[in-house]
């Protein structure tokens, strides 16, 4: 059936393994151990990354063909739905961010927008607020309208969690939720300066969005129920984002190692 000699096949099977194909088996329980703690969500660049902070060195390409021999791939980003009702009355502020997406230092600037999710028979909608400096989530809300208590109520767990000082940059997209006379009012009494992006131009909030994709993609955005979605976001946003995903924008390491390092 192998068309090989009987003295082949036997040699062969005696054959020690070489000191490659060692290596190889080596390396290909440290990238599934790798894909698993990055809840199979990681490609190539973040296998790689996670193998050379444990010391490993290997090249990219190598990593690309073990992962194609063990069936291992990374989450392809799928495109982002937006949800702006800005067809509103309401005063809109300027594009003061001008697609900056960097920061200098911990609330400086960051950027906040809404998404829909999905549960049998309705809806969910999802605030968020993203640190640009870290891409730490600083704050999110989950409700079943998509409305200013659902935005103040993630702006309300921002600053709690970060106290931020006079003078941080807001940028959101014009949604009536975030031009309400409330939210306004809110910022204006921490001292936060006001930012929009331009209308219908979903690139001036791309950081936002971009965190949306990646969180649809790597979460899902369909939940058997609103207690169901709002286990699972804590999950992803608080356990495993913030504190152990890396993030190519900060040197593939997680927010929260970022910070600290940082600080």
């Amino acid at each position: 059936m192998l068309e090989v000699s009987r003295a082949g096949f036997y040699a062969w099977r005696r054959r020690p393994r070489s000191a490659r194909q060692t290596e190889d088996s080596r390396l290909k329980v440290l990238v599934h151990e790798a894909h698993q703690k990055g809840r199979c969500t990681y490609g190539s660049p973040r296998i790689h990354r996670a193998l050379y902070n444990q010391g490993v060195r290997v090249g990219r390409n190598r990593v690309i063909r073990l992962m194609r021999e063990e069936n291992l791939e990374g989450r392809v980003r799928r495109r982002y739905r937006g949800t702006t009702m800005s067809d509103h009355p309401l005063p809109v502020a300027g594009n003061l961010l001008d697609r900056r997406f960097t920061a200098h230092r911990a609330n400086e600037r960051w950027v906040a927008d809404t998404t829909e999710l999905s549960i049998p028979g309705g809806r969910l909608f999802l605030a968020a607020i993203l640190d640009l400096y870290s891409r730490f989530v600083v704050g999110w809300a989950l409700s079943a309208v998509n409305d200013r208590h659902l935005t103040l109520k993630a702006l309300d767990m921002a600053l709690r969690r970060r106290c931020p000082a006079e003078g941080l940059l807001h940028h959101t997209d014009q949604g009536s939720m975030y031009a309400s006379e409330d939210y306004q009012r809110v910022l204006e009494r921490h001292g936060i300066v006001c930012s929009m992006s331009r209308r219908g131009n979903c690139y001036d909030n791309a950081a936002m969005e971009s965190w949306f994709s990646t969180l649809m993609n790597e979460l899902g955005e369909v939940f058997e129920s609103p207690h169901d979605a709002k286990v699972k976001l804590f999950d992803y946003i608080e356990v495993f984002y913030n504190q152990q995903r890396m993030h190519s924008a900060i040197g593939y390491a997680a927010p929260a190692e970022f910070e600290r390092a940082a600080a």
